[in-house]
């Protein structure tokens, strides 16, 4: 019963959390919103009080339940390992915790939180890993698939689907280390189940610490026991020691496979205290402390597609070289976004509007950015800040988004049309949501002279719309400028 359970909230969590990132029309939003706030690392770093609650008291109640049913890396690694069973039965062995291993990754990733160095924590945080790869490896089929319904469903006059890019800009190094990580997670659960779980995810690690002290444990029957072997050869967290009847509770991930391929029942889940203390890893409370302070501290520290109507090619956009990147409205800085986004890339598959995509700076490679070749960042839309875990984008309200000053309109004399066609244009002013762009005449002294926009940086809010529908090709006659510090206007 303990594993049928199991896995029935495994899948439920691995579906909602999956169509979350594969989904482009927010649909999945609304029913599965809550699965990323409930995990952990993002759960710290967004400060989510609740969130935290909920999982200590789980983890002190029925042990490292969330590793087996909340986190979707876990969950992928059971089906690899499940695979693996399918090929070869009774092949796993216990083998003691690589302890130093374990603190060592734990303490990389606090020191990388509280210096600021994104590109380490989206590497090591099992949620983002997760996310990786389902935006870049699955997001892509399930948009095909999409667009194949969508050709179908036009050719009989029905469109209840509709055409999508396929593609997110800037997404090959992201593909490439999403495509390293799979490989490497499919080995190492293929061969022998959870040893990334509990050699070097971090919050494993932290886990680890408090399933020390749970309530409900797999426990052993000695007087029941034949020695036959079977937990420990089908123990997915290489935790069970038959010989010497003994469980390591910071190792153990309650899968439940080891009650179910005892044929003498003599392993059970439950509140009794017997044979607690035999456990071949006995972390103090005062590791226990210690690690929750270290993670406490560094969350603290953190505080259109372009269509031509078939008569021309239009030639696309190129991104301008900002020198201060775009942030999302709701992230509050660039200081902000570095320390406490994940790199999970949810915020990128949820963008409806194909404005942020992954960053190139090596420092925070897999953090989102913004740029405005297909599309602008709608005043109306807050889809990026209602998905975010981990409090690198802030919930906002649509009604303050369009006072959220993320950056200003620069023009480029060079690049802009009436003075290089010698056309009128006014593109840039007309679509402006905010009205801070301005035509004035070219040449001041003749009121009927070509018009160019001049910007009113105090009221641009830096939404990209100007950018976006600048007819200028490759490069926008105008653009726009981050700032480091956003501020409401």
């Amino acid at each position: 019963m303990l594993r049928k359970i199991r896995i029935v909230l495994a899948t439920v969590m691995l579906i909602g959390i999956t169509w979350l990132f594969v989904d482009f029309t927010g649909t999945a939003h609304h029913w599965f919103s809550w699965m990323p706030k409930l995990q952990l690392l993002e759960a710290i770093l967004a400060l989510n009080v609740v969130a935290l609650v909920i999982l200590i008291a789980m983890t002190l109640v029925f042990g490292r339940i969330y590793c087996s049913i909340i986190c979707p890396l876990g969950i992928l690694q059971d089906i690899i390992g499940w695979v693996g069973k399918k090929v070869k039965k009774n092949r796993y062995t216990f083998s003691k915790a690589v302890s130093w291993l374990r603190y060592t990754m734990l303490g990389v990733i606090v020191v990388a939180l509280v210096a600021g160095i994104g590109s380490i924590v989206q590497l090591l945080a099992p949620y983002s890993a997760f996310g990786r790869i389902a935006t870049t490896l699955l997001q892509p089929l399930y948009k095909m698939g999409n667009n194949v319904l969508a050709a179908i469903s036009e050719h009989y006059d029905n469109y209840a689907f509709y055409h999508t890019e396929t593609g997110v800009p800037n997404i090959t190094i992201v593909l490439a280390i999403a495509c390293v990580t799979l490989v490497v997670l499919a080995v190492l659960a293929y061969r022998n189940g959870r040893t990334y779980c509990n050699t070097i995810c971090p919050v494993g690690t932290v886990l680890s610490f408090l399933s020390r002290f749970s309530w409900m444990k797999i426990q052993f029957d000695a007087d029941k026991c034949k020695n036959c072997s079977l937990c420990t050869k089908n123990c997915k967290a290489a935790c069970i020691d038959f010989k010497s009847h003994q469980v390591d509770y910071s190792r153990c991930v309650v899968c439940g496979d080891c009650i179910e391929s005892c044929k003498f029942g003599a392993l059970g889940y439950s509140s009794s205290t017997r044979n607690t203390s035999n456990t071949s890893v006995d972390p103090s409370k005062r590791s226990f402390l210690l690690a929750s302070a270290m993670m406490t501290t560094a969350a603290l520290a953190q505080e259109a597609k372009m269509t031509d109507g078939g008569l021309a090619d239009i030639e696309d956009k190129v991104a301008p070289e900002r020198q201060t990147p775009l942030t999302p409205p709701g992230s509050l800085s660039a200081a902000n976004m570095a320390k406490k986004c994940t790199g999970c890339q949810l915020c990128v598959s949820e963008c409806p509007n194909q404005v942020l995509r992954p960053g190139t700076n090596w420092m925070s490679i897999m953090q989102p950015t913004m740029s405005y070749e297909l599309g602008y960042c709608r005043p109306e839309c807050t889809r990026c800040s209602e998905v975010c875990p981990a409090g690198a984008i802030k919930p906002i309200q649509k009604e303050e988004k369009s006072s959220i000053q993320i950056g200003h309109a620069v023009w480029v004399k060079k690049n802009c049309i009436p003075l290089t066609d010698g056309v009128s244009c006014g593109n840039c002013a007309r679509h402006c949501p905010v009205g801070a762009i301005e035509m004035v005449p070219s040449d001041p002294d003749d009121e009927e002279s070509l018009k160019i926009p001049v910007v009113n940086e105090s009221r641009c809010i830096g939404c990209g719309a100007c950018e976006n529908l600048c007819p200028a090709r490759p490069f926008s006659a105008i653009y726009v400028e981050g700032h480091e510090v956003h501020k409401e206007i």
